[in-house]
C-alpha cells in the first residue's frame, strides 16, 4: 500500500453493516481497501466461513486488507480491567494473540493497539507492552501501531511516539487519527519531528473547532463516537495535516473513518460515496488532482 492507496475504516458502520456486505459499495465509492474489526472475521468464521475465504471475497471485490482494528488488551492489567459489561468484556477479548493471529489469517497488512483503561500514563509499562505486540506482529509479517485518544492514558502524538521509541522494534509506529490528533491538542510541530516510515496508518475526519471558554465545549466522547465530520466539513487543519505528512515522507495509506450518527439513517452506497468524494475533494485541495 502507498500514500495514494484509500482505505475505507469499517469501525463507524461495523455494527449496522455485515463486512461482506460492504464490499461493493466500498470498491464502486473508488477505495482501494478496507480495514476490518476483528469481530467482522469472528462473525463469519462462527458461521462456518473460513478467514480465507473471507480474505478471497475481499479480493475478489478489488480490495485489498488494511489494518485490523483493534487490540485492547496488550497490557497486563488490560486482562482484568472493567466488569462485565459488553463492551468490557470485548476489550478483554481483543488480546494481542487473537488479533494478530486474525490478521495474519485475512492478509492485512497491520494491527492497531489502543488503550482504553482508566490508568495514567506509564510510558515503560507501555513500550514493554508494545514491544511484545510487535514482537508478535512481526512473526506474521505485520506492522503494529499505536493509536492515542486524547481521553486514554496513552492522550497524546507525543506520548505514543515516546512508547514507539521505548519499545525500540523496526515494526513498530502510530496511527495518526485527525481527530484524535487535534482534539488532543497535539502539533503539527510534533508531527515535523517524527519520522516519515514510522506513520503506518491516517484516518481522516473532521470536526469544528472547539468554542472558546465562553462555550461550553462539546462532549468529547459523544463527539468522538457521533458527530464528527467529513474530511473539509469541520475547521481541523486537514491541509496542514496532510501538507506535514507529505513533507517527512510518509506514504502511510490514507484512510477515512467518520464516526456520525447519521450514517444510521444512509445506505451503505451513500457513505461510502460521501466519505470517498470529500476526502479527494480535499486531498485535491492540497495534493493538486490526482
Amino acid at each position: 500500500m502507498s500514500r495514494d492507496a484509500l482505505i475505507f475504516c469499517s469501525p463507524p458502520v461495523a455494527g449496522q453493516v455485515p463486512l461482506l456486505d460492504r464490499l461493493a459499495a466500498v470498491k464502486a465509492a473508488g477505495f482501494t481497501g478496507i480495514s476490518l474489526q476483528p469481530t467482522d472475521v469472528w462473525a463469519l468464521e462462527e458461521q462456518g466461513m473460513l478467514a480465507s475465504k473471507v480474505a478471497a471475497r475481499i479480493a475478489d471485490a478489488g480490495l485489498t486488507v488494511g489494518e485490523v482494528d483493534c487490540t485492547a488488551c496488550w497490557l497486563d492489567r488490560h486482562q482484568t480491567q472493567g466488569g462485565d459489561d459488553d463492551l468490557s468484556l470485548l476489550l478483554r477479548s481483543l488480546t494481542a494473540q487473537r488479533v494478530v493471529e486474525t490478521a495474519a489469517r485475512i492478509g492485512a497488512r497491520s494491527v492497531v493497539a489502543i488503550d482504553l483503561s482508566d490508568a495514567p500514563f506509564d510510558r515503560d509499562e507501555a513500550a514493554e507492552g508494545f514491544a511484545a505486540l510487535c514482537d508478535l506482529a512481526a512473526e506474521h509479517g505485520l506492522l503494529a501501531h499505536i493509536e492515542f485518544l486524547p481521553m486514554s492514558p496513552i492522550r497524546s502524538l507525543k506520548e505514543a511516539w515516546s512508547v514507539v521509541e521505548a519499545a525500540g522494534r523496526a515494526n513498530g509506529g502510530l496511527t495518526v487519527d485527525s481527530w484524535h490528533f487535534f482534539r488532543s491538542g497535539s502539533s503539527l510541530e510534533d508531527l515535523a519531528r517524527i519520522p516519515g516510515e514510522r506513520i503506518h496508518t491516517v484516518q481522516l475526519n473532521d470536526a469544528p473547532i472547539i468554542p472558546d471558554n465562553t462555550t461550553p465545549a462539546p462532549d468529547m466522547w459523544d463527539e468522538m463516537m457521533n458527530a464528527r465530520l467529513l474530511p473539509g466539513e469541520g475547521a481541523f487543519d486537514l491541509a496542514g495535516l496532510i501538507a506535514t505528512l507529505d513533507r517527512i515522507g510518509s506514504t502511510a495509506p490514507l484512510g477515512v473513518e467518520v464516526f456520525n450518527a447519521r450514517h444510521h439513517n444512509q445506505t451503505m452506497a451513500q457513505v461510502a460515496q460521501d466519505w470517498a468524494q470529500s476526502t479527494r475533494a480535499m486531498l485535491a485541495k492540497v495534493r493538486g488532482p490526482a
